[in-house]
């Protein structure tokens, strides 16, 4: 009896090690697999001066108060500018909003810098400012790219980009072309969001959708600028291919004070 008392009793460490084994794989499995629901806009902030021209932040920091986004991708962003009374707008809008700010400089401008800012409810993990060509003759062009930590742990890669405005769409296929080459072998899930100058059915949309998938909500077809007479459909919010996403809110957003493009808003389930 003793000799087996000593046999079980040395086993019990075992036993324990093994469920103590069981559950972390279980509790691990659990939390990398938990889905997470994201609320996600684009908004294009015309450097802070309002189609009143009367550089109203506390207007823009209201409208992105009141839907109470997790990441903001902003376009038309001023650093320290003199049109912006010298103010590092996206430092400002953060502040106001309360949500951790990135900006990544597309180009110097009038005393400071001009280019895109990321607004976020969740942690930075990484970031990366990607230059994106254009003719010499037009605007330098960049896309913000931030790998961010969800609150169930989540790491989603969000890419905030300005595509150039002209008309002629020899620098968005340029553009487009490099975010694609920049972004296609990235395992993280991604989501693509901004001003791309260009809409669902042109040829620089196609090229991201490589890639890219545009929710097939019917309201990810409305028109987007101007804000006053919205006729085209030009701001995004673009997914992956490659992970499961699921569109529970998408809507535009015309708020004909705050900017002269309607604000593009969704509610996003991520399932892991």
């Amino acid at each position: 009896m003793l000799n087996l008392s000593l046999k079980f009793n040395k086993q019990i460490p075992s036993l324990r090690l093994s469920f103590g084994v069981f559950l972390c794989i279980a509790f691990c499995v659990n939390a990398q697999t938990s889905k997470d629901t994201i609320r996600v806009m684009s908004f294009n902030i015309l450097h802070g001066a309002t189609v009143k021209n009367d550089f109203n932040l506390d207007t823009i920091a209201g409208v992105i108060n009141r839907y109470n986004p997790d990441l903001v991708a902003m376009q038309e962003v001023d650093f320290k500018t003199n049109r912006a009374k010298k103010l590092d707008l996206a430092t400002e809008l953060g502040q106001k909003t309360k949500m951790a700010s990135l900006f990544a400089k597309a180009m110097p401008y009038d005393g400071g810098a001009y280019g895109e800012a990321v607004l976020s409810n969740y942690t930075f993990i990484r970031t990366e400012n990607i230059k994106l060509p254009h003719l010499p003759t037009s605007e330098p062009r960049a896309a913000l790219k931030t790998v961010v930590e969800t609150k169930n742990g989540n790491r989603i890669v969000f890419v905030g980009t300005h595509l150039d405005h002209l008309e002629e769409d020899t620098n968005r296929i340029m553009q487009a072309k490099a975010l694609v080459a920049a972004l296609k072998h990235v395992d993280l899930p991604m989501l693509l969001v901004g001003d791309l100058n260009d809409s669902p059915t042109s040829k620089t949309l196609s090229i991201l959708q490589e890639v890219f998938r545009k929710p097939t909500h019917s309201n990810a077809l409305k028109n987007t600028c101007p804000a006053s007479d919205p006729s085209m459909c030009i701001d995004h919010i673009l997914f992956d291919k490659k992970h499961d996403w699921e569109v529970l809110e998408y809507e535009v957003l015309c708020e004909n004070y705050a900017s002269d493009h309607c604000i593009v808003y969704a509610t996003l389930v991520f399932r892991p």
